[in-house]
């Protein structure tokens, strides 16, 4: 799990506070003063953004640590006008209004990871991360599998009582989301349990690690849980799932929805099953908690689904937490190749 917290800026006097917050974010992740340093000037200018240019937004700051290294991921979400043209807003010499970055191409020259997301009258979703560039790593190769996620506890609580995590391995990926059941620290702890059982049982099948963490959550609260296994040489996706722990698996224009069981694991569970889904390489995948409202209007994302999982993620945060429990959602997806040249 990495760590993750908002901040509402709408405001010139709270871009300080979105700062601040990641100093100490890039301490966590062990990034270097230029790094350190560039990651500042990023939040800086995004959140300015958001400010003179949409009325408000949020910044989503999360560490992250993969393939040995650490780095601090930025999310600028607003339901602001949008970006009537990104090549232009990108360019060199195009400003936002003087600040410090001197605008988003310069965001795009210091972040290793950039994508944007704007639909003129829905608003803009930025992803900026910036990593450890002390520890080499080579870019994920096509197959490998991208993850994102934005998980948030409700507002009055400093522990969230969702939690997830992903397993990577040769031709296969296993990603466990887990909702403790209430908030707070007992929520948590139900929740960091069944984690706990997931990451100790990389081999088995997704039925047989929920119905492990059934027994083992029988002195907590209890949780609901939903665990996916993807088999890029089967093509397909094997899914267990108890509670309300919602799954889709997004293909082009069309959809599958996971299906789970009704029942809290550690407590009572009637029926722990294993569903097989088709998977493939162009395929989505979308897990998230009853703290996410269910997305209806599918057409409105028209071009988002084959972007950075990360800023799916964003997007989906912004437009559909409830704001009345925790809030988690996971999303991933393959690389794809590049298309071969046409002769």
């Amino acid at each position: 799990m990495n760590r993750c917290v908002v901040v509402a800026v709408v405001e010139s006097s709270q871009v300080g506070e979105a700062r601040r917050l990641a100093a100490t974010f890039a301490e966590d992740a062990g990034l270097g003063g230029t790094q350190a340093g560039r990651l500042a000037l990023i939040v800086t200018e995004l959140s300015n953004n958001l400010v003179r240019h949409a009325t408000g937004g949020q910044i989503v700051l999360q560490v992250r640590h993969e393939n040995g290294r650490g780095g601090v991921e930025v999310l600028a979400l607003d339901t602001g006008p949008g970006i009537h043209d990104i090549s232009r807003a990108l360019g060199d010499g195009y400003s936002t209004g003087g600040t410090a970055g001197e605008g988003l191409g310069a965001v795009s020259r210091m972040s290793e990871d950039f994508d944007v997301y704007s639909v003129p009258g829905q608003g803009t979703a930025l992803l900026a991360r910036v990593w450890d560039t002390t520890v080499s790593a080579a870019k994920a190769p096509p197959g490998e599998f991208l993850i994102g996620a934005v998980c948030l506890p409700i507002a009055q609580e400093t522990e969230c009582g969702d939690a997830w995590a992903a397993e990577r391995q040769p031709r296969r990926m296993l990603l466990a989301l887990v909702d403790g059941l209430g908030h707070g620290p007992l929520a948590a702890a139900a929740a960091r349990e069944a984690i706990r059982i997931f990451r100790g049982n990389p081999a088995r099948t997704p039925g047989q690690m929920v119905e492990a963490a059934h027994a083992a959550l029988r002195p907590t609260v209890g949780a609901v849980m939903g665990v996916a296994e993807i088999r890029t040489d089967l093509g397909e996706l094997r899914w267990a799932g108890v509670g309300n722990i919602s799954g889709e698996i997004r293909t082009g224009e069309t959809s599958a929805h996971l299906v789970s069981h009704n029942g809290t694991v550690g407590h009572q569970v009637r029926k722990v099953q294993e569903f097989v889904y088709p998977w493939q390489a162009n395929s989505l995948l979308l897990l998230h908690s009853d703290g996410m409202a269910t997305v209806r209007q599918w057409d409105r994302y028209t071009g988002l689904w084959g972007r950075d999982p990360s800023l799916v993620a964003g997007v989906m945060y912004r437009d559909y937490r409830r704001g009345k429990d925790d809030f988690t959602v996971v999303t991933s997806r393959q690389v794809v190749a590049p298309s071969a040249p046409s002769r």
